[in-house]
């Protein structure tokens, strides 16, 4: 009975690969992305972005305009309102921050329109 759990574990033990440096930089994360427009500046190092996306209706086939709002880290504080930036998924900072930007696309003339 012991040879049997000796050979057991002697084929359980394989060699493993030790991932190098390239593998590694080679990987890639698929993150959700989006486009929105910076509604607020207010606090420090976080955005409020407003997304918006058109959905056609059930019954009418009318397309309507749903926007939807996130909080998304903003390290150096360089978007301001008005901006349209991108923001990317990221691992939960705070309670309500999930995004965090990742690029300005276009510079804002500092006010929004149509804010909901």
């Amino acid at each position: 009975m012991a040879e049997t759990k000796l050979k057991a574990t002697a084929k359980k033990a394989s060699p493993v690969k030790a991932k190098t440096a390239e593998d590694a930089s080679q990987t890639t994360l698929h993150r959700r992305t989006m486009t929105g427009i910076v509604v607020s500046d207010k606090m420090n190092k976080t955005r409020v972005i407003r997304v918006q996306r058109q959905v056609q209706d059930g019954m009418y086939g009318k397309y309507i305009t749903k926007s939807n709002k996130f909080k998304a880290h903003d390290e150096e504080n360089k978007s301001k309102t008005g901006d349209q930036v991108v923001i990317v998924e990221s691992r939960p900072l705070s309670r309500e921050k999930r995004w965090a930007v990742q690029k300005i696309l276009r510079a804002g003339s500092g006010t929004v329109l149509g804010n909901i």
